[in-house]
């Protein structure tokens, strides 16, 4: 992937918040969902919005992103299912401790809110950054208070080995070498970074998210998982759909849905294409 690409990636997650927002314009508002919060085992606040009754479907967000970005599944799902969509620590209207920016204590964030609010046989969603804490949470806890799980376009590593073969990096997906992943934090980092332009996500505590979920390998969990699973990837995603082809290989008897280009198969299918997005999940949760 080319340097262009890789500011793209950053770029796009970044922008999904203006996107959220500027989607609703001109748009009839569905019912509010009602909001709440649950406190983590070291005291942190996370807030999250909850909408429907019947089997649980807990939607955990990207990197930087919030809540906000599933209304489509807020409104579109409640029919059927209690929808329950979270800020993750540090992100939206959650608290922004100066600690715990880590993929595996998202994950116990995770499983403190599913304990909080007494939730069983949990279909969990993760978009992008978000799949990456289910597949911590699995390989934490298992499939305690799980009974399927959907990973919506996260490639199962996102810093390349140099000493890769071809075959390795395209079935990884991965996008940074180790020079550019580096580059990239220390930009996020600085006065001038687009996190502070863009999100309510503190800039130093977005940059030490992103290196640490850049640098975690799933290839050797993804493969452990047991529980039904759904695959969600786009065609023209900036995360490469060959690597959610591998990670539906890994995970027997689970299913794949790669969004064409005309299908709005990008990054974030779920805002632009959410009825054909909450079609499938449907068909999945049953």
């Amino acid at each position: 992937m080319t340097t262009q690409d890789r500011r793209t990636f950053v770029k796009a997650v970044a922008a999904s918040a203006a996107a959220v927002a500027f989607s609703r314009v001109g748009m009839p508002q569905p019912t509010a969902a009602a909001t709440g919060s649950v406190t983590t085992n070291d005291g942190i606040v996370l807030r999250y919005e909850e909408a429907g009754s019947g089997k649980p479907l807990v939607c955990i967000p990207g990197w930087s992103q919030t809540a906000a970005q599933f209304k489509h599944q807020l409104s579109g799902l409640s029919d059927r299912y209690r929808v329950i969509a979270v800020d993750m620590r540090g992100h939206g209207e959650s608290d922004k401790p100066d600690n715990g920016y880590t993929i595996q204590r998202l994950a116990k964030d995770v499983q403190d809110l599913l304990v909080a609010r007494n939730l069983t046989d949990v279909t969990l969603m993760g978009h992008s950054m978000g799949s990456s804490v289910i597949w911590s949470y699995w390989q934490l806890w298992g499939k305690e208070r799980l009974a399927k799980l959907i990973f919506v376009d996260q490639m199962p590593m996102i810093t390349a080995d140099p000493a890769w073969s071809a075959q390795e990096k395209e079935d990884s997906g991965a996008i940074f070498d180790p020079t550019s992943l580096y580059d990239t934090i220390n930009k996020l980092a600085g006065p001038d970074g687009v996190v502070k332009q863009n999100l309510k996500m503190p800039r130093e505590y977005a940059a030490a998210l992103l290196y640490n979920h850049s640098t975690q390998d799933w290839r050797r969990v993804i493969p452990r998982i047991t529980l039904p699973a759904l695959v969600v990837g786009g065609k023209v995603s900036v995360v490469p759909w060959k690597s959610q082809v591998w990670i539906q290989k890994q995970v027997r008897g689970s299913k794949i849905e790669i969004f064409e280009e005309s299908e709005g198969g990008n990054h974030f299918m779920f805002m632009e294409n959410p009825d054909k997005f909450n079609r499938i999940v449907r068909d999945f949760m049953g």
